[in-house]
């Protein structure tokens, strides 16, 4: 669904050159009044049961299921009930944010033990996937996409708003900020430069309420974890964050997010073309004290949803799209080992494609046609079920 990097021919030669019930909800403020401001915190996950997204439990139990048997299909059911985040990737699903609230809130006040969190990925930047193609969304800078954007945004915190009791975790914009590190030389993200920053200031602001935790993206360790963008990311990233008064509820970054790197590897996979960071627990440990140095003492979470089958298929650590040979990986836990990480999630719901192997298509991405792409696929977003089945056949056996 969402591009991690179109370009990694170019920058990696570049980087080698250097070194249900609905409950009544309270009543809302304006969106013009100023934002509260969050309540600084431990993990936000400790203490909670992740939501099990209904709608990405439906598409397994409706679309996938019926035409799998045997251990799969007990696996696949597995799969259904684990919780992963949910897109807000057209304004159209913010209202469905609210049902799910409503169903947490419903379950919460029935006296869930312990509590259940809501989980949700905010995804609808104008100009949006500005290195690729398969998932560029509904806003156009060129037609008041950054108005429309906080316009987003505000109904997104009126729900919050509308649920403050109901504990909610968010994870910031895929892809935008790493892209504005590496990949200025694209004509379209050197152009949203000023309203990605723009607009993901603001919903860190107008987001940051008291029961709201925040990760920004921050791409994998293919992608920033190299030494020549290592350094800028983590200016970058603390430069967010302090322009955005240093807000409380945002607790730091997530990695890996619909990406397949390994949480920790013992053999570089021979595609990570000779990089030593080349797992997420390496690529974080070397992020966060520069963070910390920059400004910003970030905790991280790692998107473990499709990193279960290592090494994968990849024929270059750039490609991204419906990649062969990857499962399903760990189940979302706080229990990570590692004291900068708060958890391990299932952000990509697996089995939504990354984007459509139609070269005819619009939003055909040349990824998705790459030899280590699985196809026929379809458009990003969109069911599809032998991906799904690829990742239940790989999975990790905590599944």
């Amino acid at each position: 669904m969402q591009t991690l990097w179109a370009l990694s021919p170019l920058l990696f030669s570049a980087v080698r050159a250097l070194p249900q019930a609905t409950a009544t909800p309270s009543q809302s403020s304006s969106s013009s009044s100023p934002a509260p401001t969050g309540s600084a915190g431990g993990n936000p996950f400790q203490g909670y049961d992740l939501y099990v997204n209904p709608y990405y439990k439906s598409e397994v139990e409706t679309l996938a299921i019926p035409s799998m048997t045997g251990s799969l299909a007990e696996k696949a059911s597995a799969a259904a009930n684990v919780p992963s985040f949910h897109w807000l990737d057209t304004a159209a699903k913010v209202p469905q944010m609210g049902e799910f609230l409503a169903d947490i809130k419903s379950k919460n006040d029935a006296g869930a033990n312990p509590p259940t969190a809501g989980i949700f990925v905010v995804y609808d930047l104008p100009d949006r996937d500005c290195a690729a193609l398969a998932s560029n969304g509904e806003f156009l800078i060129s037609d008041g996409g950054v108005e429309k954007y906080k316009g987003y945004i505000d109904s997104i915190r009126e729900q919050v708003e509308k649920y403050s009791d109901t504990q909610i975790i968010l994870v910031i914009e895929p892809d935008s900020l790493a892209n504005l590190v590496t990949n200025m030389d694209v004509q379209k993200c050197a152009n949203a430069h000023d309203a990605y920053l723009e607009c993901t200031n603001y919903a860190l602001t107008q987001l940051n309420l008291p029961n709201v935790a925040m990760y920004l993206d921050a791409g994998h360790a293919g992608w920033l974890g190299w030494p020549a963008n290592i350094g800028p990311a983590a200016e970058l990233y603390a430069s967010v964050y302090k322009n955005a008064s240093s807000p409380a509820a945002v607790r730091g970054l997530a990695t890996n997010v619909a990406n397949y790197n390994a949480w920790s590897i013992a053999t570089c996979p021979s595609y990570t073309q000779g990089s030593s960071v080349c797992d997420e627990k390496t690529y974080i440990n070397n992020f966060a004290p520069q963070l910390k140095s920059a400004g910003f003492d970030a905790h991280f979470i790692v998107d473990t949803g499709r990193n279960g089958h290592q090494p994968t298929g990849q024929s270059q650590w750039g490609d991204w799209c419906n990649v062969k040979n990857t499962g399903f990986g760990v189940r979302p836990t706080t229990d990570t080992g590692d004291a900068l990480v708060d958890a391990f999630v299932w952000v990509k719901p697996g089995g939504e494609s990354d984007g459509t192997s139609d070269s005819s298509a619009e939003r055909y991405d040349a990824h998705c046609g790459y030899s280590d792409a699985l196809t026929p696929a379809p458009e990003a977003g969109t069911w599809f079920q032998a991906y799904f089945e690829q990742l239940v056949q790989n999975a990790n056996p905590s599944l």
